[in-house]
């Protein structure tokens, strides 16, 4: 059975562009205009992945991806003309799982596509809730793809991580971090005093291939400093320069 794809895009042009390659490549393709309607197409049609602009008429795509993310772990793929670092990292946070910025080639984005589905098959996860049901798979928070610890709780020094309750203490006191940020830090602490390129951690937390995108790590990475007041006695975030991060364990 083909896989069902909602496109989410208020062009015309572009939505066209769309229909010839995938539909090229067997796809099922389902049709969105405005924020709005993408959420009633969801619902109805329960898409396999969905390919989301964000300028739209009614409802902004931002919105539209949280909506759904809250309710189904079905593959967003932001395809958007807004291209500054921030937005990116910012659509990745709430919820979209890869970035295309327009104008695009058509052939990348069959290929995104691909390797979105096959990672939703390899971890899925059953039972979704809300908009009446909507979308394939409900995931946990990390079952993306990524290769998180297999540990449920990391401890060195004064930090604690907790991967069933997505929970972060540093000192004994709660943290709060982003999803992204605990599945981050998580990966650095499974793995101490090893080094990894801002396109291994992409890989391996984010779950996809790099693509050009290594400043969203050094985001995250920021964040977790300023979060966590750079370290502790025992253990600190370091910049292999020139290389990339580790988790240093004295």
């Amino acid at each position: 059975m083909s896989s069902k794809i909602l496109v989410v895009d208020d062009d015309a042009n572009i939505c066209e562009i769309l229909r010839l390659y995938l539909a090229n490549e067997g796809f099922e393709l389902v049709f969105a205009r405005n924020g709005s309607e993408a959420l009633d197409r969801f619902r109805e049609e329960k898409p396999d992945l969905v390919v989301l602009d964000i300028m739209l008429p009614i409802i902004n795509g931002w919105e539209v991806c949280k909506m759904i993310r809250a309710v189904s772990s079905a593959p967003i793929l932001m395809l958007t003309a807004r291209d500054t670092t921030e937005d990116k990292v910012s659509g990745l946070d709430i919820g979209a799982d890869d970035y295309v910025v327009k104008p695009f080639d058509p052939k990348e984005v069959v290929a995104r596509v691909r390797a979105l589905l096959r990672r939703a098959v390899d971890s899925p996860v059953s039972g979704q809730t809300g908009l009446a049901g909507a979308g394939s798979n409900q995931a946990a928070p990390g079952q993306t793809g990524s290769e998180l610890p297999s540990q449920e709780v990391l401890r060195v020094g004064n930090l604690e991580v907790n991967l069933s309750c997505y929970t972060v203490y540093c000192e004994g006191t709660k943290v709060n971090l982003k999803p992204k940020e605990i599945q981050l830090l998580a990966f650095l602490l499974g793995n101490p005093n090893i080094v990894f390129t801002r396109e291994q951690l992409l890989e391996k937390v984010w779950g996809y291939d790099y693509m050009g995108e290594t400043r969203t790590v050094d985001v995250h990475v920021k964040r977790l400093r300023e979060k966590l007041a750079a370290g502790g006695p025992e253990w600190r975030i370091s910049t292999v320069w020139g290389v990339g991060y580790k988790l240093e364990i004295d």
